[in-house]
């Protein structure tokens, strides 16, 4: 028997196409797939690092707060008693702006300017430090984590500005050896608002009737005559407690697309009722740059009590 070899042949040129068209589905199946669960990581890693930023800057911002009106008492002088710890005249332990910004290395929150993030405020902190110079003992410190001796005032000042590539961070500002200075302390700050509890009866009695925004607690100080009688009859002596919230956002864009939200800061009752005089109260995404709008946003809120 004479064996024939047989005629080897490839593939048809239909059956090429199609195991093309297969392979190309299954490496775009393959890269979707990818895309879909990098974005997921990087949407996960975002998110964690909103709410570490946000609860950072709520712990520094109570931490504050709660030293407003601390003095040393065991530098009082006992000669003086109550009149060297509630000197009529002393400053406020608590001050705010609202909707404004400020500079730098300005004297406190002299010389405001116009808010750098949709009409976030200022908080101005006062208290007193404790301990020798030139540092203290460590038991009163500022917003930067420096001390302050039992002879000067601390201070401890949170507004927003805009840092060197045009976004808006939260910064700390105090007072030095050398002078005023700040800090970033979170990027990425869409709002940042405060309001304060204060006690509105004549005569007072310790209890707060509400919570105002600066603007309203300023104008009730318009009743009194400036100069003695306003610094010793302030309302701003008045707040019992502060209610801050901030809204931050993600470093990058984390969504394809999805549905705005609308942001109140203080709830929607009191941005229905005040929202229209208090600006940044509530804010919705859709009024936001574009390029921020698909970032993972955040809404963080405390209420802190004065001492």
């Amino acid at each position: 028997m004479i064996s024939r070899p047989h005629k080897q042949r490839g593939m048809t040129i239909p059956e090429l196409m199609i195991a093309l068209t297969i392979g190309a589905l299954v490496a775009l199946g393959a890269a979707s797939l990818f895309g879909i669960a990098n974005a997921s990581y990087a949407a996960q890693l975002d998110a964690a690092s909103v709410d570490d930023n946000g609860r950072y800057a709520l712990e520094l911002i109570a931490r504050g707060v709660r030293q407003a009106g601390l003095r040393d008492w065991e530098g009082i002088d006992p000669a003086l008693g109550e009149d060297q710890v509630q000197a009529p005249l002393q400053a406020p332990r608590v001050m705010g702006l609202d909707a404004r910004s400020i500079a730098k290395t300005g004297t406190g929150i002299d010389g405001p300017l116009p808010d750098a993030a949709n009409g976030s405020d200022v908080l101005a902190v006062r208290y007193h430090g404790a301990g020798p110079a030139p540092d203290g003992d460590g038991s009163a410190t500022n917003c930067a984590g420096f001390g302050v001796h039992a002879l000067e005032d601390g201070w401890s000042i949170f507004y927003v500005a805009k840092n060197a590539h045009g976004e808006a961070e939260l910064r700390c500002k105090y007072r030095g050896a050398s002078g005023w200075g700040a800090d970033a302390v979170v990027a990425g700050v869409d709002t940042f608002q405060v309001l304060y509890a204060v006690d509105t009866d004549l005569p007072a009695d310790g209890v707060a009737n509400g919570y105002l925004n600066a603007d309203a607690v300023t104008a009730l100080d318009g009743a009194f005559v400036p100069g003695p009688d306003l610094q010793e009859h302030t309302y701003w002596k008045r707040v019992l407690a502060v209610r801050v919230a901030l809204v931050l956002h993600g470093a990058r864009p984390t969504y394809m697309a999805r549905e705005t939200q609308v942001f109140d800061a203080f709830g929607a009752a009191y941005s229905d009722a005040r929202g229209a005089d208090d600006a940044g109260t509530r804010l919705p995404e859709e009024a936001l740059a574009p390029d921020v709008r698909l970032r993972e946003r955040r809404l963080f809120a405390t209420t802190v009590r004065l001492r």
